[in-house]
């Protein structure tokens, strides 16, 4: 009878079968994923390769429309400037009194004299015009002036051309080229002005031949051959290569450009138009496809030559990426062994042949794991040693707490003797200290109020005053609203320190000390100043960049600073000024703010 096994064994192969990549070597998912990107390369390129001939069409569009609509702007900007041409002749003051005179007169020889001046007139404007056959006009007894390169008109087209003219009231009309006159011709009547005199009489009429081929060649350059038409009629060139009515008006959307692909003479051509929105003719641009055809071939190679770089490529980075990935790893895996087996110093040594680690991940990981292990060795070897500096610490700590006690007593027995004694500067002199020992060793705050700062520093006075008598002399200016500021605790106190220290020790005669408080906008300033000897450049240079070694053990100006800029800012902190044989002058900078007080107290010097 079978067993249910199988079951339960083809669940299992089913679970196992997931974490078969998991397990495979690094070199085996290195290839896989070689392969790959090789697999992805191959699609991306034949992608991209259909997307390039799915586009042909557009970008042929674009760039056809895009040199259409250059052309065409160019063309129909020079065609402007000559109706402004057009516009300038026929306002021109003299040939205006021409026309007029011409008009008006009777006289045959008048006439012929009006005529001559307005032919020298015309000159002018004929040779400013390159792009121009001709110009003639045509006065009110109709006979004819004709400058530039004249050719024979029939009276027919002259008479369409004066309906036309007399049909534009001053505005131009345009005479297409027809099988006799390759020009396209400019007609617009001339209306009689004077200054400010507009009595609109036609006074003539202005005929403007322009050279097509002369202006597409000079002002255009593209690909393909360019065709201007309004409606059937052909406007450029003489001898178009497509006749306008084979091509279906269809083939024109109502959209104002577009293209289409059309064969004529079994020839295809590739046709993009565009429509004036100004004049309403309509601009062809005709090229033959095969001509164009190269560029898809161009792709084609283009699409096949990337192709082999990338597969080239991602094989030669494929074969790199494998052999830099694995090698560190091994060589983790080696110093990973040995600190397994408790062997700390030689997994944190490299070898003698061996690069320095690189700085990607991998080699943050082996510098990381060195440090660990290193960092585990001095951590076995120093824990016991570390130990037992605690506990010699707990028990410095405990000596600590006992000590101040006994002096604190030990003072306040001999103040009290000396009170007995009737000691009363000694009995002074021992309470001051009491309290500058107090507040020097209470670390509960951190800031004190100015009023609180002063306390210290009066009663560190009083003892200096006792050392010093009438020697030292402190002065003290400040505003009862400033006993309120906030500064941090002994700042005051070795700034007079120093000062009696430089000033008044070295001297033998009396020195002056005070402090006052300045305000200035945002700013309060303490200031310091003593009128002792001072100090030269060179010492206060170096006492400013902290570079100068001092004698005693109290607090530095670096210090008291750093505390002022970490309690307000950088912006905030003490300056040093001074000048030999005149003085110190020591400022603390803090911010110019007041907590509520409680009292109004004055303050006064000692």
């Amino acid at each position: 009878m079978c067993t249910p096994k199988s079951p339960s064994k083809e669940k299992f192969i089913v679970q196992t079968r997931p974490l078969h990549f998991r397990h495979m070597r690094i070199k085996n998912k290195l290839s896989l994923l070689i392969a790959s990107i090789v697999a992805i390369t191959f699609t991306i390129a034949l992608i991209v390769q259909q997307y390039a001939f799915s586009v042909y069409d557009e970008q042929l569009y674009q760039k056809s429309s895009t040199v259409l609509h250059l052309s065409s702007s160019v063309i129909e900007q020079e065609l402007q400037r000559i109706e402004q041409l057009s516009f300038n002749i026929i306002t021109d003051a003299q040939i205006q009194t021409h026309l007029r005179t011409i008009a008006d007169s009777e006289s045959e020889y008048d006439m012929l004299i009006q005529r001559q001046r307005l032919a020298d007139r015309l000159l002018y404007y004929v040779g400013s015009e390159p792009s121009l056959h001709s110009i003639h006009i045509i006065d009110a007894h109709g006979k004819r002036q004709n400058l530039g390169r004249v050719i024979p008109i029939s009276e027919n087209k002259i008479s369409s051309m004066l309906i036309q003219a007399g049909e534009g009231s001053g505005q131009e009309r345009w005479t297409y080229p027809d099988a006799s006159d390759p020009a396209l011709i400019l007609t617009r009547d001339i209306r009689s002005y004077s200054g400010t005199l507009f009595d609109l009489e036609r006074i003539g009429t202005i005929f403007i031949r322009i050279d097509m081929d002369r202006l597409v060649h000079q002002f255009t350059s593209q690909e393909g051959d360019l065709m201007m038409i309004s409606g059937h009629d052909v406007i450029y060139p003489r001898l178009p290569q497509v006749n306008p009515a084979e091509i279906p008006s269809s083939f024109f959307k109502n959209d104002n450009h577009g293209y289409f692909i059309r064969e004529w003479e079994g020839k295809s051509y590739f046709t993009a138009y565009r429509k004036s929105a100004e004049t309403g003719w309509t601009y062809i641009n005709i090229t033959p496809f095969n001509e164009i055809f190269k560029r898809v071939l161009f792709i084609k190679s283009l699409v096949i030559y990337v192709f082999i770089f990338i597969f080239a490529v991602a094989i030669l980075w494929g074969v790199r990426f494998s052999r830099s990935l694995t090698k560190p790893i091994e060589n983790l895996m080696a110093r990973m062994k040995l600190a397994e087996k408790g062997n700390f110093a030689e997994a944190n040594v490299l070898p003698p042949d061996k690069e320095p680690p690189s700085r990607d991940e991998l080699g943050l990981l082996q510098r990381t794991f060195r440090l660990m292990v290193e960092r585990i060795n001095v951590l076995i070897t120093e824990n016991y040693s570390s130990q037992l500096l605690i506990k010699e610490t707990e028990f410095k700590a405990l000596q600590a707490q006992i000590n101040p006690h006994f002096l604190y007593n030990t003072l306040d027995s001999i103040n009290w003797m000396a009170k007995v004694n009737k000691q009363a500067q000694i009995s002074e002199m021992v309470q001051a200290l009491a309290f500058l020992l107090r507040n020097s060793i209470n670390l509960k705050e951190s800031l004190l109020t100015l009023e609180e700062e002063l306390e210290i520093v009066k009663n560190y006075i009083t003892i200096q005053k006792i050392r010093f008598g009438d020697r030292l002399s402190f002065h003290l200016e400040l505003e009862s609203v400033d006993l309120q500021r906030r500064i941090p605790k002994l700042t005051l106190q070795p700034l007079l320190e120093n000062a009696i220290h430089y000033a008044l020790e070295p001297s033998i005669h009396p020195c002056h000390i005070a402090v006052r408080g300045l305000t200035d906008q945002d700013l309060f300033i303490l200031v310091v100043e003593d009128d002792g000897p001072g100090m030269d450049n060179d010492t206060l240079e170096r006492l400013r960049q902290n570079d100068m070694q001092t004698n005693g053990n109290g607090i530095g100006l670096l210090n008291i600073d750093e505390r002022i800029k970490y309690a307000f800012g950088d912006q905030y902190g003490i300056t040093i000024d001074s000048t030999p044989g005149t003085g110190t002058r020591i400022q603390i900078i803090i911010p110019n703010e007041v907590e509520e007080s409680s009292y109004v107290q004055s303050s006064s010097g000692r």
